[in-house]
This record gives C-alpha cells, sequence and structure tokens, in this order.
C-alpha cells in the first residue's frame, strides 16, 4: 500500500518514492529512520510504501535461486511476492531506508519499479565489515540500485568494493528543530542522562549518588532487552527530544562499544551523539577513533572526554558544575552547530546531490528556518535556563 505521505503540492505528481521497513520492525533504534523518512516526506512530493511483513517464503526462495543461477532476473520470476504496489506514478528517484543490508529483497513486491524510478538508491543504516564475511551478504540485489548510502562510515568502501557501485557515507543526523531547546528552553531538572548501552561502573557511579543524594537526579533505562520494541516511533522521538532538552548532562559512547564481536573493534558515531547536542546538553564520554568524528563534530569541545573504564564521571561533573559559563557556551555551541549541519535535510541534499536533484521550494525553506534558529541562538542569553 502506498501513502501519499507528501505535505508538498501535489498538483504535479510525486517526484520521490520512499520504501520503508517502518510496518514490521518496531525497534526503538529504528525510530532515527523513521524520523527521516518522515522529514522527507515532509519536504519532498512523496508517497511512502511500508510493507507489513518481509515475506519470508519468497524470500528463501529468491535467495536460493540467486545463489543457484547468480541472476536477479531468474530470482525475481521464481520467487513468489506479491504485488504489493502497482506504480501509477513516475519518480525521479526511489530511496530505500533500511536498518540492515538483508532486506532489500522488499522492492521486489513493487513490480515495475524499474520502469516508473529514473533513479534507485538505498540506505543502509548498520552494516559492519564483519558482516562481508557472510558470502551470501554479496548476493543481496545491490544491483537493483545506482547508489548505496552506508550508515557507518568504515563499509563504504567495502561496499563500493563488493557490489561495483558508487558508495558515501550518509551520517545519522536529527530533526533539529524539534530537538532544539530554543526559543522556549526549559529547566534542566535531570542531572545526568544515559538511555541505551552503558559502561556499567558508569551507571553504578551514578547510580550511587542517585540514591544517596536526593537532589541528583540520574536517568537510566532500566529494561534489558535488545529487540525493545515501540508503539509509536513519532511519539517515542517526541519524548526523548523533551527528555533531552532538560538533561545537564548525557554520557556518551561509540556505537555498540559493547560488542566487540559484532563491530570487529571498529568505531562508529551513534544517533546518541546527535540527539544530545541537538538538545543541548553536556555530553560527556568517548568519541569514536578515527577522523570521521572530527569532521562532524568541528567545533570546540562538542564532547567532554572521559575515559569511562577508567575514570570518575562524577568528578568531571563536580569540576564542569565550578565553571557555569563554560558550560553554558558547550550547550550553545553544541545547539548552533547542530541546527547548521546536522538536521536531516542536510542528509537529504546529499543523496539529492549524488543524482543532480534539485531541492524542493520546502528544502530551501527548512535550511533557511535553520540558519535563522541558529542566529537567534546565538545572540540569545540562555544561561538563564540553565
Amino acid at each position: 500500500m502506498l501513502i501519499d505521505a507528501s505535505v508538498e503540492n501535489r498538483e504535479n505528481g510525486p517526484r520521490i518514492l520512499v520504501v520503508s521497513v517502518r510496518g514490521f520492525r518496531f525497534q526503538v533504534a529504528n525510530c532515527i529512520l523513521y524520523e527521516f523518512e518522515d522529514i522527507i516526506c515532509e519536504l519532498e512530493r512523496a508517497k511512502l510504501y511500508a510493507p507489513t511483513q518481509e515475506f519470508n517464503l519468497a524470500r528463501r526462495l529468491y535467495r536460493l535461486a540467486k545463489y543457484t543461477t547468480g541472476s536477479v532476473n531468474i530470482a525475481s520470476s521464481i520467487a513468489p511476492f506479491p504485488t504489493e504496489v502497482l506504480l501509477e506514478n513516475e519518480y525521479d528517484l526511489l530511496f530505500v531506508v533500511c536498518d540492515n543490508p538483508w532486506q532489500l529483497h522488499l522492492l521486489e513486491t513493487v513490480k515495475n519499479w524499474r520502469d516508473k524510478c529514473r533513479h534507485k538508491a538505498c540506505y543502509v543504516m548498520e552494516t559492519w565489515k564483519l558482516n562481508f564475511d557472510d558470502w551470501r551478504l554479496a548476493h543481496e540485489p545491490f544491483k537493483n540500485f545506482d547508489h548505496i548510502f552506508a550508515g557507518t562510515a568504515h563499509c563504504v568502501e567495502t561496499y563500493s568494493d563488493v557490489t561495483g557501485l558508487p558508495a558515501n557515507y550518509l551520517a545519522p543526523g536529527i530533526d533539529a528543530l524539534k530537538f532544539c531547546p530554543y526559543p522556549n528552553p526549559p529547566q534542566r531538572l535531570i542531572d545526568v542522562c544515559c538511555v541505551g548501552r552503558r559502561p556499567e561502573d558508569t551507571h553504578q557511579s551514578l547510580f550511587q549518588r542517585s540514591q544517596e543524594d536526593e537532589n541528583f537526579f540520574y536517568y537510566y533505562d532500566t529494561v534489558n532487552n535488545k529487540n525493545l520494541h515501540v508503539a509509536n516511533p513519532r511519539e517515542h522521538r517526541a519524548k526523548l527530544a523533551k527528555l533531552l532538552q532538560r538533561s545537564r548532562y548525557n554520557i556518551a559512547t561509540h556505537a555498540r562499544f559493547d560488542a566487540l564481536s559484532e563491530t570487529g573493534g571498529y568505531q562508529e558515531i551513534g544517533s546518541r551523539y546527535f540527539e544530545a547536542v541537538a538538545a543541548g546538553t553536556v555530553l560527556i564520554g568517548m568519541p569514536p577513533m578515527g577522523d570521521v568524528f572530527p569532521q562532524y563534530f568541528d567545533w570546540e569541545e562538542p564532547i567532554v572526554k572521559v575515559n569511562l573504564f577508567e575514570q570518575d564521571v562524577l568528578e568531571v561533573i563536580q569540576a564542569l558544575d565550578a565553571q557555569p559559563d563554560k558550560v553554558e557556551s558547550i550547550r550553545r555551541r553544541n545547539v548552533v552547530n547542530t541546527l547548521l549541519k546536522h538536521d536531516w535535510v542536510y542528509r537529504w541534499r546529499q543523496v539529492l546531490a549524488a543524482f543532480d536533484l534539485e531541492p524542493s521550494q520546502a528544502v530551501l525553506e527548512r535550511e533557511k528556518c535553520l540558519q535563522e534558529r541558529a542566529r537567534r541562538v546565538k545572540s540569545t542569553d540562555m544561561s538563564l535556563a540553565y
């Protein structure tokens, strides 16, 4: 089923077709992807296709035929994918958004996409180099696309080598307007926020402080479930934004820091960094090693670097509390730079540029809005809110 998700002028017909896994993937980690899709649909004449299942039987038969014959066409003709969508319009760009590279077969349920879509691209949020040790991954239908956007920087070259297609890094982004605490910044009543994966010693230190000091508010996860599901992704993102806007400090580590068997030791920028700086919290923790983090967080002290396995985070917080002017400057720079660099509109611009597609009027207007908001944050005394 196609959803006419665009708020843009529909008189000229849609130009973007977004394929989403939101119909069957309810993991909390995917909410940020669906935020990206929502913003695309706000900014473009777009339609959204979100199948409600993975079509497991058809997927198995497709892969078996592909492994046996090496032919995408034969595999497509054999696999019993249902015709979920028959496109009527022609699209400038087909954009498939998924959380892992094993979901690209969903395109087979859109029967005439090859004829109706001028350009084809996929955005795969998470892949690790170890995944390519599985020979089957190279047989996934990457050849259906003209361009691959990878959410993990260290896999870009591997994607290009394996598929023969152009590949680029597309970093996580953020709805910077939603997460921005300005123009009505709330009081920051939460001392430390730490959602997601965390070093256990750091957690125990903060937890113990929260039990001993009634005025110390430490917010943390209590559910231990890797497949934590959410009922409504938009509501979850709205809650997270409000939570971080009310937090003084946020603990951050590189993506899957505690899953060496999955990452192979590669370090990537997780979404938590972008969420925290967008909301004006002070980031405390460990940035990923390498040259990617400094490229994206290129302003003064975007994160207070602390080895969470060796240093006492409470001592760091105490030292920062004694420097309110420094803390306020960090917050302001974080918000301003996020508005100017990390909103999803800038990531969408990268995608459009890969195909020489012009940005819509709504894209240009959002960029102006972000720039104006940044200008106002720079020039306003926000210290009263902190």
